[in-house]
């Protein structure tokens, strides 16, 4: 996959795009519409994890014999589990780093 294209994306078309999809969506920006999508995406490397078990059980058992399909599933629930991690992680950091502050 070649990302060489996306090293010129500037903010103001990030900005359109964002403005594009908040006026097509019409949905709210509030905290329910972030702990949404935050629990989707919970739900999502979930249904990876699930998917790459099934996988390896049907492996073990002689019903698949592809490898690379294994390994495709396997790889799915690893990526989508670290990028979790990495969210999980930083929404810590920032509830930490707002208990902090003093006011």
């Amino acid at each position: 996959m070649d990302i060489s294209a996306l090293t010129n994306v500037s903010s103001s078309a990030i900005e359109a795009a964002v403005k594009n999809n908040n006026t097509t969506t019409g949905k709210d920006n509030g905290f329910d519409a972030i702990f949404t999508q935050a629990m989707n995406m919970v739900t999502e490397t979930n249904d990876y994890q699930n998917a790459a078990e099934s996988a390896e059980i049907q492996f073990a058992l002689g019903k698949s014999t592809s490898t690379h399909e294994l390994l495709v599933a396997q790889e799915k629930a690893n990526i989508a589990l670290q990028f979790t991690v990495a969210v999980r992680d930083k929404v810590v950091e920032a509830y930490r780093e707002i208990m902090n502050m003093q006011i």
